[in-house]
């Protein structure tokens, strides 16, 4: 018998990933049993299993799969030859979070995981993992704002990248529970905040 291609590997994969999303999304992680995946994936318990060995599983392969395109975002917008400003950052990539949470987004599960990072090792593991990665992306980005005058010299890196991460829990969250913010807010906002030095072109 030939053998089962690793492009359909992936994409059975993917459907389980999907049907998972779906689930999770409309019942959320604990009201979702393996039993639902099965049925919105329409495959056997066997052949879930046979990639994914708990829900919990499941759960971090999608942190993965949610988080690199967010990662992918955030590394072309700061490292184009035309440095913009931190409010355009956040307006861009705040834009993209509210693409990826409609109502079946997999940015909606992003509460979820956090909560549940919080009590399981197993699902902590890729929600560290997808923290650490956006965090390395925004030191860089700072090393980026104090190289071109930006801010100030000697300014510490680290901590504004642990400053700045903190704005995007803050907007998810703003986003899907209260339904009242905007990119646009968001930019504005930090605009006001960190406006910059006069020198630097707006």
């Amino acid at each position: 018998m030939p053998r089962v291609s690793e492009e359909h590997l992936e994409r059975r994969r993917q459907q389980i990933l999907d049907a998972a999303q779906l689930c999770f999304a409309r019942k959320g992680f604990h009201e979702t049993s393996m039993q639902d995946v099965f049925a919105e994936s329409q495959m056997s318990a066997g052949a879930v299993y046979r990639y994914f060995t708990s829900k919990n599983e499941i759960i971090g392969a999608l942190v993965s799969r949610t988080m690199g395109p967010l990662r992918e975002r955030l590394a072309e917008i700061i490292r184009g030859d035309d440095l913009p400003p931190p409010a355009e950052v956040i307006r861009l990539l705040t834009t993209e979070i509210v693409k990826r949470s409609g109502p079946d987004g997999p940015l909606r599960l992003a509460p979820q995981a956090w909560a549940l990072a919080l009590v399981s090792p197993e699902a902590a593991v890729p929600v560290r993992t997808a923290i650490a990665a956006m965090r390395e992306l925004w030191f860089e980005y700072a090393d980026r704002l104090r190289e071109t005058g930006w801010l100030p010299p000697g300014t510490d890196s680290d901590v504004i990248a642990k400053t700045i991460i903190g704005l995007l829990p803050g907007f998810i969250l703003q986003h899907l529970l209260l339904e009242d913010v905007e990119p646009d807010d968001f930019a504005r906002g930090l605009a006001v905040m960190l406006p910059g030095p006069p020198h630097h072109p707006r």
